[in-house]
């Protein structure tokens, strides 16, 4: 059984991506997040291994716990990040 989500943040869009996660972030020791897009595109950019991403509906995000990292809406979408204690299943 995959794990459950102990946090999940709003619902952002295009124009309430909150400028933090466009720059250069990381999760917390012990955290995984996964990016969601509800509607759209998400440019999603880990920085160490270097690596980008175009998220879909289909294809969610992974960040491992204190993996520096920074997304950028491709207009319009919708996304939310799930927030977890143990690696999640995609």
């Amino acid at each position: 059984m995959s794990p459950q989500p102990y946090r999940t943040s709003p619902v952002f869009d295009e124009n309430t991506l909150p400028a933090a996660l466009q720059s250069e972030h990381n999760t917390k020791a012990g955290v995984w997040g996964v990016i969601r897009i509800l509607e759209g595109q998400l440019h999603y950019c880990v920085l160490d291994p270097r690596a980008e991403h175009i998220l879909t509906p289909d294809n969610p995000g992974l960040i491992l716990p204190e993996q520096k990292h920074f997304v950028t809406a491709l207009w319009p979408m919708r996304m939310q990040v799930e927030f977890y204690t143990a690696a999640p299943a995609l």
